[in-house]
């Protein structure tokens, strides 16, 4: 199979989608018609779908909304008689915490019939606060899709529904796997009357096959203590891939992940042997060729693709192409420390590495603890150059898989249900003082640093421990009775599993919070934010300042205009990470060159 590498979209077009403010999947590719390929995706200024079929310039397929970005549309599919996209549609009726939000699965004509007639766009099904997958079956009779409701998110309890099809439209619906206590993701149909999808009903995410007519009990393909999913944070994430031959292509595993090909008349798996131990969960099939985004502790992320037949594969893109010398990139490794009440807490060390550079007879290195996003999510060993950029400048870095983390079975999940600013802090702190405690860190220089709930669990760090001497929080929460009012709908009622609901834990919301426990940090704390971030909203670092101020802490607050939820502008990745490094060295006692000075206050 002969592939190109170019630009589908030419500039300024940004195929982006904001549903769920986290996006997803947010293109289709379409059948070919002609020599060009064809294409439906989600512009990321208006929201719109669009069509490129060869024509200079993409066509709208949906309306202007009346609100700003008000209309949102991702995970697309071809419907059955290939005249329409069938997609999730999230409805925004009003502007910020305000808005009231609903979604549904809709039909979009490709013949831009409803660019300007709103009513054109068909609503296929709704009936809940949330919807994913929608999969018609082969011979149009049927659909199926993922469902889940607040307070759950999709990780602690959904439903994978079927209904049949009556002119392109469901009029009644049934379960067929999920429910209380079981998350399912990722539906597939095998034929007409089964379908495959992904459940945790035995702890751990494993492949199943579903009779969707109730003739037979759903089926473990190859059950295993491995997980063969993850939390689905954005729509459209695909573990596995159906083959020509009706042979499974997945993805297993926690902190490695392995590609292999499952039969599932025997659960068997032929994995295939690649240097690569994580992968986006966006793998694509074609014949006997996958492709995808992976890489490893020693590659970059790369656009790869995989002849199944000959396992050569072939790169297309890689996200850095040009790399520092091998000598000046770290090299991880995993392990596994006792916390408390004699739980395992899995991390991945990045010890410092350049050679240009000794450390003193006798002097330690300092770590910093990264704490990931999520909670609900993990931070497998990668080749990030923003990990080179501490571990070159002789400062180790520890990436703690703290209870709560993917990856490692349901169980470990919910470690954090009701303790978040808790298990997540204790486990962070003893990886870290265990690693110092074995001669490896220094335990007077260690920092703390973490982005989203990765800055929440910083900052209680921070209040409720002496363990760290300095600590970054990158758009973090800082408290939870303003955050709750003010996240988005997608994680409006996260904080149910992770702290409990309200109003009946509204006490422990403020005991919780680091905000009420400023009083109690005794090291500088630096704050990063965007200021249109509408995840965490820059009201959470204001708020940890003020109190800083008052209380006369040192500390450094950084705003950045036109950033979200996680930066993307490349002079503010920079200007973030150098503000990061001055701050380290003045706490720990060392000047970089090089970068500006931080100024704290």
């Amino acid at each position: 199979m002969s592939a190109r590498r170019g630009d589908l979209l030419p500039a300024p077009w940004n195929a982006r989608t904001r549903v769920h403010e986290y996006g997803g999947l947010c293109w289709l590719p379409l059948p070919l018609s002609g020599s060009e390929p064809g294409l439906v995706f989600s512009e990321w200024t208006d929201q719109r779908l669009y069509r490129v079929d060869g024509s200079p310039d993409p066509r709208p397929l949906t309306p202007l909304p009346a609100v700003v970005a008000g209309l949102r549309y991702a995970d697309p599919t071809l419907s059955p008689d290939g005249n329409e996209v069938w997609c999730v549609r999230e409805s925004h009726s009003g502007e910020g915490a305000s808005a009231v939000v609903s979604r549904a699965i809709v039909g979009v004509p490709l013949d831009g019939s409803a660019a300007d007639d709103e009513t054109a766009v068909r609503v296929i099904v709704s009936g809940s606060q949330f919807l994913a997958y929608p999969r018609p079956s082969s011979d149009g009779r049927r659909l199926a899709w993922m469902a889940w409701d607040h307070p759950h998110m999709p990780w602690d309890e959904s439903e994978l529904r079927v209904g049949d099809l009556t002119n392109g439209v469901v009029e009644s619906w049934r379960t067929v796997l999920g429910g209380r206590n079981e998350s399912v993701i990722e539906p597939q149909w095998a034929d007409a009357d089964h379908l495959y999808a992904v459940s945790d009903r035995s702890g751990w995410w494993n492949l199943y096959r579903v009779d969707v007519t109730g003739g037979s009990d759903p089926v473990a393909l190859s059950p295993r203590a491995q997980e063969f999913g993850g939390p689905l944070w954005q729509l459209g994430y695909h573990h596995y891939a159906v083959l020509d031959d009706g042979l499974l292509l997945v993805l297993r595993g926690g902190g490695a992940e392995t590609l292999g090909v499952l039969d599932p008349a025997t659960g068997s798996i032929d994995d295939i042997s690649l240097p690569y131990t994580h992968w986006h969960p966006s793998i694509t099939v074609h014949s006997h060729y996958v492709a995808g985004v992976a890489g490893s502790a020693v590659l970059p992320d790369s656009v790869i693709r995989v002849d199944l037949a000959s396992r050569d594969v072939v790169v297309f893109r890689r996200s850095a192409e040009q790399l520092p010398d091998e000598a000046y990139l770290p090299r991880p490794h995993t392990s596994t420390f006792d916390g408390p009440a004699g739980r395992d807490v899995h991390a991945h060390v990045y010890p410092p590495r350049n050679p240009d550079v000794t450390a003193p007879d006798g002097e330690l290195a300092p770590y910093i603890v990264f704490v990931h996003g999520g909670p609900t999510a993990d931070s497998p060993p990668t080749l990030d150059l923003e990990y080179a950029y501490f571990t070159s400048r002789g400062i180790g870095i520890i990436d703690v898989e703290y209870g709560g983390s993917t990856g490692y079975g349901r169980e470990y999940r919910e470690r954090l249900r009701g303790q978040w600013g808790v298990v997540d802090v204790e486990d962070c702190v003893a990886a870290v003082q265990a690693l110092a405690k074995a001669g490896e860190a220094d335990g007077d220089r260690l920092a703390i640093r973490g982005g989203s709930a990765g800055g929440w669990t910083t900052l209680a760090a921070l209040t409720g421990t002496t363990a760290f001497a300095a600590g970054t929080s990158y758009f973090g929460v800082a408290e939870l009775l303003q955050f709750a009012a003010e996240t988005h709908d997608f994680e409006s009622r996260y904080l149910d599993g992770l702290v409990g609901p309200l109003p009946e834990a509204h006490d422990l919301y403020v005991s919780r919070a680091p905000l009420s426990h400023v009083d109690d940090i005794s090291c500088p704390v630096l704050l990063l934010q965007g200021l249109e971030d509408e995840v965490v909203p820059p009201s959470q670092a204001e708020m940890f300042r003020d109190a800083l101020v008052a209380k006369g802490i040192r500390h450094a607050y950084l705003a950045f205009e036109g950033e979200q939820h996680g930066f993307r502008k490349a002079e503010n990745v920079i200007a973030s990470l150098e503000a990061e490094l001055s701050f380290y060295g003045q706490v720990f006692g060392f000047t970089p060159p090089g970068v500006p000075v931080l100024e704290l206050s």
